[in-house]
């Protein structure tokens, strides 16, 4: 009877314990493509910005007119929670006149804010706090996009 009861449970155990093996990954808010940031250039207006890339997840008047696209990536471990493990954000600044006069592709690198498509270290500008407060929560639960 014994021997019975323990083929029954190897299965089931071994189920248990590969399960917390495997992880899932999930893609919250505006996932940009590069192939979606070459169609928008220095000169585009903002109705084909919000063609090529949508309606942003935010948006800014500060310092002249500023769309900003918000992107997470997180993984799910069985029985371990969330993490996120990637945070952009796509920032198309506009002119006076509504055009694109400068576009950022902003994530993490080495602790500091990084531009991916001029590959430097941002240090400052008038949304410099904004992005960093949102790149840097990337260490607290997904912002539920």
């Amino acid at each position: 009877m014994k021997t019975k009861s323990h083929v029954v449970m190897l299965p089931i155990l071994l189920g248990l314990t590969l399960g917390g093996c495997f992880t899932q990954t999930f893609n919250h808010g505006h996932t940009i493509s590069p192939d979606m940031l070459q169609q928008v250039q220095v000169g585009s207006s903002k109705e084909n910005v919000e063609l090529v890339l949508g309606s942003p997840s935010t948006t800014s008047d500060i310092s002249g007119l500023v769309y900003y696209y918000i992107s997470q990536v997180s993984q799910t471990t069985a029985f371990m929670g969330n993490k996120i493990v990637e945070q952009r954000v796509v920032a198309v600044y506009f002119d006076e006149e509504g055009f694109v006069k400068d576009i950022a592709n902003y994530g993490m690198q080495d602790g500091k804010v990084f531009d991916f498509i001029s590959r430097t270290t941002r240090t400052g500008g008038a949304d410099y706090g904004f992005i960093t407060q949102i790149l840097r929560g990337a260490t607290t639960p997904s912002l539920g996009l």
